[in-house]
């Protein structure tokens, strides 16, 4: 295992046409060789839980080519998005300007446009299409491989709109695998629809596509609303699509691989135990079952891991897009809202805290509530000034610790609509908690000032430490 080297490079990338923006994953990874973030494995590795072991071990310093996956010839990539600086420089925007990036590109969306030649399709496979792929076996409990990276794209049979999301496979054979999708997701919505009227939902697996595309595959849109139009405008050009083989199902032209197949939400699919963001396993029942008939892929295709269960790439795709629209939800109601997290120690999902600006009395409650009313997996809220960056923690706990008392600040709302993974739910409720940790004026005597030396002391420190460090 080491650090990419010059020897180690990132197979380079081929765009539909010469001069445009590249849409493939490439860049990104050979930006994060260049910046000493990359580890290529070179030895073999196995993909029944040793693969996932490498996974977990790096999750949260570097991403990971895995070059040898025993009983394979194609290599495993992940580890990409794992923290909001990586997520910033796929953007490329400053670490604070992806919530407004995120939230433009909703506003303006920019509409795919068609290609005829796409790298993704350089080689095309009709036969036992998912034994071709490594698919890792993840954790001890769980019962079979996993694709984990799947941007699953599809369109809605009565609309013709088309909608991109994640959701998990489970392999069960050569051609066969289980999907798990919450009832409420859109693609369940458009199987359903699909099923009703006797048909399979066609659609496509993709893997390895550019991570603004993955990105705009979390974000909290409408149905109908396609989120490759927002990927389009976060490009700042259209996302270059190809036609499926096998269906008008259309997919990023420069991802890596593409399984095309349907789910057929009429099949029920018993799955048993599977990790969830929390970090702990989850029983939900039954999928459904998804069929597949062919497989295309670039001649040099990686295949792309996200590290289920309670891992850093895992926790801010959802994270960062969940903290986008409860961004706009508040922006509309609350014109002081200013930043918006979702914290890792929430899972990326349950854990929110909204930074106001001079808040007015009552706003705190009302941000809670929003926050409630918009995301149903949404559990903890807390509220900060603006003084307080809400993305830092140890920030956080001290408003909290110096700013808030129990009594009047912690509020407390049992029987709350929850979502089916969270850890604590009870017939889909749980009790939902609301900290408002803002300075309240006639607490304090002595008031909020931080007790510091005075501005022009830090710079003549400031000037003798850089001195020191220069070896002046």
């Amino acid at each position: 295992m080491t650090p990419a080297s010059p020897q180690h490079r990132v197979p380079s990338s081929e765009t539909s046409d010469a001069g445009l923006r590249d849409q493939s994953c490439r860049t990104m990874l050979e930006d994060l060789r260049q910046r000493g973030e990359l580890l290529v494995v070179d030895e073999e590795v196995d993909p029944i839980f040793d693969l996932s072991a490498l996974f977990s071990l790096t999750h949260d310093t570097h991403a990971v080519i895995a070059n040898r996956v025993k009983g394979f010839d194609i290599p495993v990539f992940g580890n990409l998005l794992a923290n909001r600086d990586r997520i910033a420089l796929a953007l490329d925007v400053p670490r604070e300007g992806i919530l407004q990036s995120l939230l433009a590109s909703v506003q303006k969306p920019v509409t795919p446009v068609v290609v005829q030649k796409a790298p993704v399709q350089d080689v095309v496979l009709w036969q036992d299409v998912l034994v071709r792929l490594p698919v890792p076996t993840f954790f001890s409990k769980e019962t079979g491989p996993y694709i984990t990276a799947g941007l699953m794209v599809a369109r809605d049979p009565e609309t013709g709109l088309g909608n991109a999301s994640y959701a998990r496979l489970k392999i069960l054979g050569p051609n066969e695998a289980m999907i798990g999708i919450a009832p409420n997701h859109h693609l369940a919505i458009m199987a359903r629809k699909a099923a009703a009227k006797g048909e399979a939902l066609p659609f496509a697996v993709v893997l390895g596509a550019h991570p603004i595309i993955q990105l705009a595959a979390c974000l909290y849109l409408g149905l109908g609303d396609d989120e490759m139009h927002c990927a389009g405008a976060l490009f700042g050009e259209p996302v270059r699509m190809a036609r499926c083989k096998t269906s008008e199902v259309l997919v990023p032209a420069e991802a890596e691989i593409v399984i095309e197949g349907k789910i057929h939400a009429d099949n029920p699919v018993k799955e048993g135990l599977v990790s969830e963001y929390h970090g702990m396993y989850e029983d939900y029942g039954s999928g459904v079952l998804a069929t597949f008939d062919c497989l295309t892929m670039r001649k040099d295709a990686m295949f792309q891991v996200i590290e289920p269960g309670y891992h850093a790439e895992h926790i801010y795709l959802a994270a960062i897009p969940i903290a986008a629209s409860l961004k706009a939800q508040l922006s509309r109601v609350i014109l002081n809202v200013g930043d918006v997290a979702v914290t890792a120690s929430g899972c990326g999902r349950t854990n929110v805290v909204i930074q106001i600006h001079n808040p007015r009395p009552g706003q705190a409650r009302r941000a809670m509530a929003i926050c409630w009313g918009a995301v149903s997996i949404v559990k903890t809220v807390t509220v900060v000034d603006s003084d307080v960056d809400p993305w830092d923690l140890e920030a956080v706990e001290l408003a909290k610790s110096t700013r808030m008392r129990a009594e009047r600040d912690i509020l407390i709302v049992p029987g709350m609509t929850a979502d089916r993974s969270e850890p604590q739910e009870d017939s889909f409720l749980v009790t939902k908690i609301g900290y408002d940790a803002t300075c309240k004026s006639g607490d304090r005597k002595e008031g909020y000032d931080k007790a510091l030396p005075p501005a022009d002391s830090y710079e003549r420190m400031r000037a003798v430490i850089a001195g020191l460090r220069e070896g002046r």
